[in-house]
């Protein structure tokens, strides 16, 4: 384990990236966070857990240590909105999901701050994502880079209504071929126990949009769960009961990923 990460390399060509798992706060930072953000509530609660099966089908997976409230690797450096127009949060979050403070008042980071955590955090990360990719393509020719990332079902802040259970995002179809993204689909579309939408509200984020390479023998594929799939949402417990089933379809997901071979 790094000071940043924790990477796991594995045999078969898809690498498995869970940005938002990591829960650490540094003691200076969680020092002035308001209360109820020092319980980091908006974190990918528990998918590195979701994901442990994977290394099973060979995948590598990366995780990160420190929570999104220090930065957010899945997001640009500029910070330049992913979604235009509508409400998110930032590269290194002033707001929670909820629309209320992340930080006591005027304990918000400076620019230079922001710039120092980039720097110490969101480019180690890069920097091995990066090269896990490059690793994985020089051995086997191709890669699936597989975002795992999970939210509560209702979040008035960020969408209208309930989520969908399963919502995967190809850039808009960007980000893998049309047959991997048909492959994808097809798996959803055979079951009847979850919902499901594909580059509905998330499309894919920064990791998503920014290592997509099919030319180069690279496709990105995001998946967002809807935490109630496999946790209590209020009290963050994980419940095995609930993520059983919700492996058992993302482990098919992940299979006709691996599928698909040519593209």
């Amino acid at each position: 384990m790094t000071e940043t990460y924790t990477l796991h390399r594995g045999t078969a060509p898809l690498l498995i990236s869970l940005p938002h798992d990591g829960i650490v706060l540094p003691d200076d930072i969680a020092a002035r966070l308001a209360p109820e953000a020092q319980r980091v509530p908006d974190t990918d609660w528990h998918v590195s857990r979701l994901y442990a099966f994977a290394r099973e089908l060979g995948a590598s997976m990366l995780v990160p240590k420190y929570s999104r409230y220090v930065v957010d690797l899945n997001r640009p450096p500029d910070d330049v909105s992913l979604y235009p127009g509508q409400n998110t949060t930032g590269l290194c979050p002033i707001v929670r999901f909820s629309g209320e403070p992340v930080y006591l008042p005027g304990q918000e980071p400076s620019p230079k701050e922001v710039a120092q955590r980039v720097e110490r955090y969101w480019r180690p990360y890069h920097a091995a994502l990066a090269a896990e990719i490059a690793r994985i393509r020089s051995a086997r020719g191709r890669v699936v880079l597989w975002e795992g990332h999970s939210i509560r079902a209702v979040v008035p802040f960020l969408f209208d209504g309930q989520l969908p259970d399963f919502n995967l995002g190809t850039a808009g179809g960007a980000s893998c071929s049309p047959d991997l993204q048909r492959r994808l689909e097809g798996v959803l579309a055979s079951q009847k126990k979850y919902t499901f939408v594909v580059n509905g509200r998330f499309k894919g984020g920064y990791i998503t949009r920014r290592y997509a390479d099919l030319a180069g023998g690279v496709q990105a594929v995001q998946l967002e769960l809807a935490q109630l799939n496999y946790m209590d949402e209020d009290s963050f417990e994980y419940r095995a009961d609930l993520a059983a089933p919700t492996q058992a379809l993302i482990c098919k997901l992940l299979e006709a990923a691996l599928a698909n071979k040519h593209f």
